[in-house]
């Protein structure tokens, strides 16, 4: 065992030395390994951040929740074909489903407006007002950075009083304290009782799409009570109703009973839509992974170029020390021990390359995450699976030359010039 361990040492070492006795070829090679390393390591961090970002947002949605949303008509032709059968999105449907839907545990009416003036005035656009009950904080589980949120006396006393996203606080008061001023929203003033943490926005293009950062969250009553919608015309009484469900309840059977009972009031005018978040969130992931494999299958190109240049240096280094290899067949060395001294080096390159590789990797996604504002994490697999398939691309693809470099005859290579 000992003597096993001292004749690898020894070649381990020996192949060290012919390779820094051949240092920019070495190198040249190497990179291949490097590239392909960095590469996988860099696809494999994104995916991992793309699906810490899907459920991060999906959790924040709650995959006990249902959304419901209004679909605003597109035209006052619309609008009156419409409310010939439905009256769009109310508050009598919040209460139907409150009295009919077994598994609902926590329901939150939703309106929305884009206000046309607001102070202190935010240096660009002005942040979305949201009206919605206490409840709402429950639902989409609300995290605050400073304050509270506003309560059911405030939503019955119709309380002037908000909640703001950190993007519309930094925006309208800075970064400095916030609670209990004032922010003035068209003609109405509003005591600020909260900032909320920075959340996740889909960006998809949905209802769900509008940055809840940049949000003026307010009690629903107050919003009835103290603003006046005048750009809606084509908008339901109520944009969205927010739904959390009970413990252990099935949410795509609740998503059918919800969508049975507004289809009834709503007499099969399809004005809504009901989006499921634990659907979504199985969604995403699928095509997460899908493009995790179509990145890695792209990035596993370069390991197999490298492969290839570890392939063609080793054939070329077995050509040019064809003399040393009679010597030491003429001495006494085996065939195994040739292919072992080959492979070796080949080994050797692809080890060196994989570390240095897992170092670019991480330097990779550190630049995507920069230029790209992209979330990226490095992940122990990643890092397993590339140095892995590094160290396997060096034996397979140094197999070939070793086992040619063994079958040369001993006479012959003496001879050899």
């Amino acid at each position: 065992m000992i003597d096993t361990i001292s004749r690898y040492a020894a070649d381990v070492g020996l192949a060290a030395r012919n390779l820094w006795a051949q240092k920019t070829r070495t190198v040249l090679t190497a990179l291949g390994i490097i590239f392909g390393v960095g590469a996988v390591i860099g696809m494999l961090s994104i995916g991992a951040g793309a699906r810490e970002e899907s459920l991060r947002f999906i959790e924040q949605l709650g995959v006990r929740n249902l959304l419901i949303e209004s679909r605003p008509a597109s035209s006052d032709q619309e609008l009156q074909q419409r409310r010939r059968s439905s009256p769009g999105l109310t508050e009598r449907d919040v209460r139907v489903l409150e009295a009919n839907v077994d598994a609902l545990e926590l329901i939150s009416a939703r309106r929305s407006l884009h206000p046309a003036r607001a102070f202190p005035r935010p240096p660009q656009d002005l942040p979305e007002l949201y009206g919605v009950r206490p409840s709402y904080a429950a639902i989409h589980n609300w995290k605050l950075e400073d304050g509270s949120s506003f309560n059911a006396a405030d939503d019955n006393a119709s309380s002037s009083v908000c909640v703001l996203g950190e993007s519309a606080k930094i925006a309208m008061l800075g970064y400095g304290p916030a609670l209990g001023k004032f922010i003035k929203i068209n003609e109405s003033w509003l005591r600020v009782v909260g900032v909320l943490k920075q959340q996740i926005s889909s960006g998809s293009g949905t209802a769900q799409s509008q940055d809840p950062n940049f949000v003026v969250y307010i009690p629903l009553n107050t919003f009835q009570y103290r603003f006046f919608d005048n750009g809606g015309s084509f908008k339901d009484e109520l944009d969205g109703v927010d739904i959390r469900l009970k413990a252990g309840a099935d949410s795509v059977g609740a998503a059918k009973v919800v969508s049975a009972i507004l289809d009834s009031t709503h007499h099969h005018v399809r004005d809504f839509l009901v989006t499921i978040p634990a659907e979504l969130l199985a969604e995403q992931q699928r095509a997460q992974s899908i493009f995790t494999y179509v990145m890695v299958a792209i990035a596993a190109i370069s390991l197999l170029v490298g492969g290839i240049g570890i392939m063609n240096i080793v054939l070329a280094t077995v050509m040019e020390r064809t003399r040393e290899i009679g010597v030491r067949r003429a001495t006494g060395a085996r065939r195994i021990d040739i292919v072992r001294q080959f492979l070796l080096e080949s080994i050797v390159i692809s080890i060196g390359g994989g570390l240095v590789g897992i170092l670019f990797g991480y330097f990779l996604s550190w630049m995507i995450a920069r230029a790209a504002q992209w979330m990226t994490i490095v992940t122990p697999s990643s890092i397993i699976i590339a140095f892995g398939v590094s160290v396997a691309v060096g034996v397979i693809f140094g197999i070939y030359p070793a086992r040619q470099a063994s079958r040369i005859d001993p006479i012959e290579a003496l001879r050899y010039e």
